[in-house]
């Protein structure tokens, strides 16, 4: 890793030396395709309005027709020329049901046509569930769409941030879309919680497998070294998030109702596997945004770094998705362990934690070679995932 003057951490970062070296940018798996980029809710945490980057006050509010099929067609070139034969397209916000039943029906059937009978295209709507109707479940069950739900535990944990313009708290009209989803339970991806300290950790939990999501995605909140997340001093040594975590570990550990994603990530890779998460773990990431108006970013959450860090310069109306593979910012991206700061590549745990989220490392003058603002969170949430599976491990063998 080679630093120059005035520059931040990847700029620096020489790709044709890489490629010179031997190593070869993957291809993307995962495209998030933000159909709509307002939103009828006004979450006072959310990285898309409330962070740094405000650069959605100069974007179309939803995607146009053109700007979809366009979208749809470098998604299908790209599965196509790197002979993927499965990918999977996140329809996002904003709010993703603002766009309409005609615009998302149009670029799921485009995006399958574009790619071919070769190649699976795996759709799922990240959504508030406000207006998740039974007109949207019926088209998301003939299109084979997945839905995940955003949701922060109970009615009071969920109100006090993710609330109307007006103030008013949105659990009412979340869960009754929520219930309405359950009817359809083999479209049921999940459920997305931001963790907030204030909020009882088993009682947020047991709120969310009260509803049977197949899965709980329990999300630390945006924050770096410049602008930390409330409650995480940085340098200091205390482990808010991770106190939360394992509270909430040791209770589903014991008798799980659901899946935790975060929990079995990390234990997935103590046992020496692989992570297929950008929050844990040193796997490339192999994920790519599409703008409104078709800009082709980073992933969304550097967001919370600073003004126009999502940015690459690309568009889909003249550039090839492969174009972004060699762009300094998306190639760190994909390099493991030699995106690690120093501090990190000599801690023992780095091939668990693998610097943690991206986002979470941004320093200003350093850029992102840092380790994340959660790290020692980080470091105290894993040994004890590893303590708790290794005494399990030595009952059931009989050791002591």
């Amino acid at each position: 890793m080679r630093l120059e003057a005035g520059q931040e951490w990847p700029a620096s970062l020489d790709v044709q030396e890489l490629v010179s070296s031997g190593w070869t940018p993957l291809p993307f798996r995962e495209f998030i395709v933000k159909v709509h980029g307002r939103c009828d809710l006004s979450c006072d945490y959310c990285y898309m309005f409330e962070m740094a980057d405000q650069s959605w006050r100069d974007q179309p509010k939803a995607m146009s027709t053109e700007i979809a099929e366009l979208a749809a067609s470098r998604i299908g070139e790209h599965a196509r020329t790197h002979g993927l034969d499965r990918v999977s397209v996140i329809l996002h916000g904003g709010e993703p049901l603002l766009a309409g039943r005609g615009l998302i029906s149009r670029i799921v059937t485009e995006t399958r046509l574009a790619a071919g009978p070769t190649v699976a295209v795996d759709v799922s709507v990240q959504t508030n569930a406000v207006r998740l109707s039974d007109a949207y479940l019926q088209l998301f069950d003939e299109l084979g769409v997945r839905v995940g739900v955003s949701l922060d535990g109970t009615a009071e944990a969920h109100d006090r941030h993710r609330q109307f313009a007006n103030g008013r708290g949105s659990y009412p009209a979340v869960t009754t879309g929520l219930r309405r989803l359950t009817r359809f339970r083999h479209l049921f991806s999940g459920l997305l919680a931001t963790i907030d300290l204030r909020n009882n950790p088993v009682a947020t939990y047991e709120a969310l497998a009260d509803f049977g999501p197949p899965r709980v995605d329990f999300l630390l909140p945006h924050g770096t070294w410049a602008a930390p997340p409330p409650e995480r001093v940085p340098d200091s040594t205390q482990t808010p998030y991770a106190d939360w975590l394992i509270a909430v570990f040791d209770h589903w550990y014991s008798a799980p109702r659901t899946g935790v994603r975060l929990f079995e990530e990390v234990m997935q890779l103590l046992l020496g596997g692989a992570s297929d998460s950008e929050v844990v773990g040193l796997a490339p990431a192999r994920m790519v945004v599409i703008e409104t108006d078709g800009s082709i970013e980073q992933a969304d959450t550097l967001k919370a770094a600073f003004q126009g860090a999502p940015a690459t310069g690309l568009h889909v109306s003249r550039d090839l998705l492969d174009t972004a593979l060699l762009l300094p910012q998306v190639a760190a991206r994909q390099i493991g362990v030699r995106a690690l700061a120093a501090q990190c590549r000599a801690c023992r745990i780095h091939p668990v934690c693998g610097g943690g989220l991206y986002a979470h490392r941004y320093r200003p003058g350093t850029g992102f070679a840092n380790p994340s603002v959660f790290c020692p969170d980080l470091m105290a949430l894993i040994p004890h995932i590893r303590n708790r599976m290794q005494t399990d491990l030595d009952a059931r063998l009989g050791r002591r």
